[in-house]
């Protein structure tokens, strides 16, 4: 997937509807889990709503691709109802994203916002080592050392955690870590395997994405069922929903979508701004909205993780001071290095 020539004024406009994107969902999804006012509504429940609403768009962009809709009905029978071999093989990544969004809203109630955003970061070196092990790809001795130093980081940042003075629910920051280590790691692995389903065949990136959001449906309804149940059926589904909720769900549906589109147009020095910027972002919220105390560990850490995602993206050939450059492997983290 090669870069299409395209303006300044255009890649900007991408770079600031993904730090956007990225800032605004964390702060939106830790209001609604610890200082919005109303009843607590069921995350998962959020999560199964999300998976719907990629499905429908995903079709949609399906429709667009396709052209008429004998094609679509065509593609739809050929590649989703008479393929339950390829459905049992995106069923992987759907039950590794199903834990991996719940593991978010885990995070965000027992994690400040800004918090989450650095330590998040961690997706970085994880999808680096999946990368290294399932797609048999190198990283240069930059890259390593940016790894390192975002671990680094991270720690700085987990080893006194900043405290948000207006949040007045009980909260573990240790269980807000576990559950984002959890996440991170989900992220690696689905994001690589994903990739790898993808290049395996000439399938269209819709197709793939319908047949990842069906067994994603049925993932996460059981989810509910196991998890809330019987509180889903005594009180609705939709129990808890506000404007602030939905919003949050609007976000995680059309975000990864809208993320994997315009990321074409971008490469991995813009995204490590991007990230950089959200981070920002999300701790000046944190400290308007929930009153974040920032100390000396967190903005050390916070600064070291800016620099080592820039680092990271940096081509290899600036890096390593290489006259040859290697595209593919741009390539394939501009895939799956994303917001």
């Amino acid at each position: 997937m090669a870069n299409e020539p395209v303006s300044a004024a255009f890649k900007l406009y991408c770079l600031s509807v993904m730090t956007l994107v990225a800032a605004t969902y964390t702060v939106a999804l830790r209001y609604t889990r610890t200082i919005s006012s109303g009843d607590l509504y069921f995350s998962t429940t959020a999560v199964c709503t999300t998976e719907v609403i990629k499905l429908i768009l995903s079709l949609g962009m399906l429709a667009r691709e396709t052209g008429s809709p004998s094609r679509l009905k065509n593609s739809l029978v050929e590649h989703v109802f008479q393929s339950p071999k390829e459905l049992l093989k995106l069923s992987v990544p759907s039950v590794v994203y199903a834990v991996q969004n719940n593991m978010a809203f885990l995070a965000l109630s027992n994690l400040d916002a800004a918090v989450y955003q650095v330590t998040y970061q961690l997706k970085i070196p994880c999808t680096a080592l999946c990368m290294v092990f399932m797609l048999n790809r190198s990283l240069s001795r930059m890259q390593w050392f940016s790894v390192l130093m975002l671990c680094a980081g991270v720690t700085l940042v987990q080893w006194k955690p900043a405290e948000a003075t207006k949040v007045q629910i009980e909260q573990n920051p240790f269980l807000g870590f576990v559950a984002i280590a959890i996440a991170v790691i989900c992220s690696g692995f689905a994001g690589v395997y994903f990739e790898k389903v993808l290049k395996s065949s000439d399938t269209s990136l819709w197709v793939r994405n319908i047949q990842m959001y069906i067994s994603g449906i049925a993932v996460t309804l059981f989810g509910v069922c196991v998890t809330d149940g019987a509180n889903v059926m005594e009180k609705g589904f939709f129990f808890g929903y506000t404007p602030w909720v939905c919003f949050v769900v609007f976000l995680a549906s059309v975000g990864g979508l809208y993320t994997s589109v315009v990321v074409k147009y971008t490469d991995n020095i813009m995204k490590g701004f991007s990230a950089a910027a959200a981070i920002v972002i999300s701790t000046v919220a944190s400290v308007l909205l929930f009153g974040l105390q920032i100390t000396v560990t967190f903005a050390s850490g916070a600064m070291m993780v800016c620099v080592s995602i820039y680092l990271y993206g940096l081509p290899k050939q600036e890096a390593a001071k290489l006259p040859q450059y290697n595209a593919d492997d741009t390539e394939v983290k501009q895939k799956l290095i994303t917001v």
